[in-house]
């Protein structure tokens, strides 16, 4: 070590004794200031025997280099090659390293998982602290390999039932999973292939998730991007999500959602780009989604409140949205914004959704805007201001449908309208522009769908709504030109 460097750190070392020593807290409590903190130690998961064949599991070498980390700030690095694992897990102050050139292959085996279904992840951190993932390599899931029965409009997935370890038909790994963890960072990774949910965030505290693409499978079900669940103070930005089923999806299980914020994303899913629930037995509250673009999706932006908890103080803004129809085996019916509340079932509660903002929206939809609320959960408070939307149809499939699943009155036969409304206390809506295509004229005659009896203080200031011809779009350059 040179002199210069020595002193310093000399001089650190005494700068924290001096503080200590006006402070006294117990051994147990004292902690370097992160600005003074070591830089991290890194293992290679090569020195701890890893081939990185492909072949091989690798499990024991990376679980021992993890072990190894007893001195954080901890990196576990992965130098080029294939990883395949089963279940590995993250303990406090370490970060996996997974080099560009790396990829880490989850098992497709039930044995290469915990007993317990809850912890069934190829990454899983519990209960850890100051923990992530990083590189610019990738986790993959390998979800071809859950695949039973492979099919255009949605695959047949592997369910692990029979076996009595989980119920229904979604028993398969999820991909990565931090549980009940503070300060975690996920960042230039690619997470691909999951063969259930890919990013779980539960019961956590600070957690940023930035520059992350997710890639899943377009026809399997189930295999959403990210899962924040009863988690707070998240910030997801610069992440790119491309899969079959919801790509953001916050839920609230156990507790309240509180502070979450979505910038700078690009996604495209066969469900929800954005889907507050179904899961709301607790409160959503002081959430931000900005400047996202969502292209060629089953819905855009979604509530789906089934379970009691109450939804406020959100909004959306910067916002470009295309949806179009797949297959109604997926929920959705091309909605660009889909609000809806009413009780899953006969035992469960209404929840309700207030002070809910939707700014500066853009959207090219095969279908218009549903807000749905119901007799015991109002939609109260809810604006619109400076929304453009474009209805025409582009595809085959049938329309004519509102989807309230899940639950509710699963699927209702409806005319299209831009915008179906039902019981809403307090809409303001301004600066908004509808077009409507001059195709199939029939289906688009009814700009606003609503029963006074059920919607009430409605503000209207400078709403327009009009047919416009395919030219038109196009010498605009517009999506359908």
């Amino acid at each position: 070590m040179d002199t210069p460097l020595l002193f310093v750190l000399m001089l650190q070392l005494h700068l924290f004794l001096h503080l200590a020593q006006l402070h006294p807290a117990s051994s147990s409590s004292i902690e370097l200031p992160f600005s003074i903190r070591p830089h991290p130690i890194t293992l290679s998961v090569s020195d701890f025997g890893a081939t990185g064949d492909g072949l091989h599991y690798d499990t024991t070498a990376i679980q021992s280099a993890i072990d190894n980390c007893t001195c954080a700030p901890c990196r576990v690095s992965f130098p080029p090659g294939n990883y395949l694992t089963a279940t590995i897990f993250l303990r406090s102050g370490v970060v996996l390293d997974i080099q560009e050139g790396a990829t880490l292959l989850g098992g497709t085996n039930m044995e290469d998982y915990p007993r317990e279904s809850r912890r069934w992840y190829v990454v899983v951190a519990e209960n850890a602290t100051e923990v992530g993932i990083t590189g610019g390599g990738v986790v993959d899931g390998q979800g071809s390999g859950f695949v039973e029965r492979f099919d255009k409009r949605k695959n047949v997935m592997v369910s692990w039932n029979q076996t009595g370890a989980c119920t229904g038909d979604e028993c398969r790994p999820r991909l990565v999973g931090f549980i009940g963890c503070n300060n975690i960072r996920v960042w230039n990774i690619t997470l691909r292939e999951p063969a259930y949910w890919c990013l779980h965030i539960v019961r956590c505290e600070s957690t940023s998730i930035h520059d992350v693409s997710i890639y899943g499978n377009f026809t399997t079900p189930n295999n959403d991007g990210i899962d924040i669940e009863d988690s707070n103070n998240t910030v997801i930005t610069r992440c790119h999500i491309d899969t079959g089923d919801d790509a953001i999806c916050p839920k609230t299980y156990t507790g309240p959602l509180y502070n979450l914020t979505v910038k700078d994303c690009w996604i495209r899913t066969k469900s929800s780009a954005i889907k507050l629930g179904s899961a709301s037995w607790f409160n959503f509250k002081g959430l931000v989604f900005d400047n996202i673009t969502i292209v060629d999706s089953h819905r855009g932006l979604g509530f789906q409140i089934r379970d009691g908890g109450n939804a406020s103080d959100i909004t959306f803004s910067n916002i470009n949205i295309s949806t179009r129809y797949y297959d109604p085996s997926w929920w959705g019916r091309a909605e660009p914004v889909y609000v809806t509340t009413c009780p899953r079932n006969s035992k469960s509660m209404a929840g309700s959704i207030s002070n809910l903002a939707f700014i500066n929206i853009t959207a090219n939809s095969e279908n218009g805007v549903l807000l749905s609320g119901s007799k015991h959960g109002l939609l109260r408070n809810l604006r619109l201001q400076n929304v453009n939307l474009t209805y025409r149809r582009w595809t085959n499939y049938a329309d004519g449908l509102v989807d309230y699943r899940p639950g509710c009155k699963g699927l209702v036969p409806h005319t299209t309208a831009g915008f179906i409304m039902e019981h809403i206390e307090g809409l303001e809506i301004e600066n908004v522009n509808m077009r409507w295509s001059d195709e199939h004229s029939m289906r688009w005659n009814n700009p606003l769908d609503f029963s006074p009896s059920t919607v009430n203080n409605i503000s209207l200031i400078n709403f327009h709504s009009g047919l416009y011809t395919v030219r038109e779009v196009g010498r605009e350059g517009g999506a359908f030109a």
